[in-house]
């Protein structure tokens, strides 16, 4: 009689450790347990890396709101007029003028470069309704340039500009919203010209930053052509080809 060979324990696969048995052969997902660990191992990594990476980009997307307009109130129904006007500045260091100051980007700015009181003028080719001023300004990265005393001045021109507001400030960082409430009745500054004065800087600095400027109008309200009380079809034609 021949004697019953015991059959050799079977090989690992390659990779796997070496007190590997066929007990760690997961039967229903018929892939090997250490495999599989490391697989859950690395879709739990997966999960909370992307759970990181948007946290991250919440929190990138809450600062660029605050950077926008922390706190301010809502711009809908309100448009940016800025672009209407011919904008000078009393004086200005080079390779940080007007550009800087109306560019979006706020981590540029005008700096000033002569005597205190600095202006900023706005002029208007015609009379405009100003809704709402903002000026943005950061005391963190600015400290003894961030202007701490500055008023707002209007008029038709420099020879009759009138004091309509002032702002005394404390490290501000953000956009700070210029009151215009008690300027009339209807919270509309009407005006030709608008001077922003800066009086003092924190810690007595001399020169000045300031990081964005935004007039802003009322938005016109939307035409609709079916609302004209007159239906001649030639002047319609002509009117919607305008």
């Amino acid at each position: 009689m021949f004697a019953r060979r015991t059959p050799a324990p079977p090989v690992p696969p390659a990779g796997l450790p070496p007190d590997f048995t066929s007990d760690d052969i997961d039967p229903e997902e018929g892939d090997l347990s250490p495999n599989s660990e490391r697989d859950e191992e690395d879709e739990e990594e997966e999960v909370e890396e992307e759970e990181e990476e948007e946290e991250e980009e919440a929190d990138d997307a809450s600062y660029s709101t605050d950077k926008n307009k922390p706190g301010s109130p809502s711009l809908v129904g309100l448009k940016e007029i800025g672009n209407l006007a011919s904008w000078t500045v009393s004086t200005a260091k080079p390779g940080n003028g007007i550009d800087q100051l109306r560019d979006e980007d706020t981590s540029l700015f005008w700096q000033s470069d002569g005597p205190q009181p600095h202006h900023i003028n706005i002029h208007f080719a015609k009379r405009v309704k100003v809704k709402r001023i903002r000026i943005f300004l950061d005391f963190e990265n600015d400290e003894s340039y961030t202007p701490t005393k500055m008023s707002i001045l209007s008029g038709t021109g420099y020879h009759d500009l009138i004091e309509v507001t002032k702002l005394d400030l404390e490290r501000p960082t953000g956009w700070v919203e210029v009151p215009l409430d008690d300027v009339h009745v209807d919270g509309e500054l009407r005006t030709f010209l608008i001077q922003v004065a800066i009086h003092a800087n924190h810690q007595n600095g001399k020169d000045t930053h300031v990081r964005g400027l935004q007039i802003f109008a009322a938005e016109p309200a939307a035409f609709d052509i079916g609302e004209i009380p007159f239906s001649n079809s030639n002047l319609m034609t002509e009117f919607e080809l305008r």
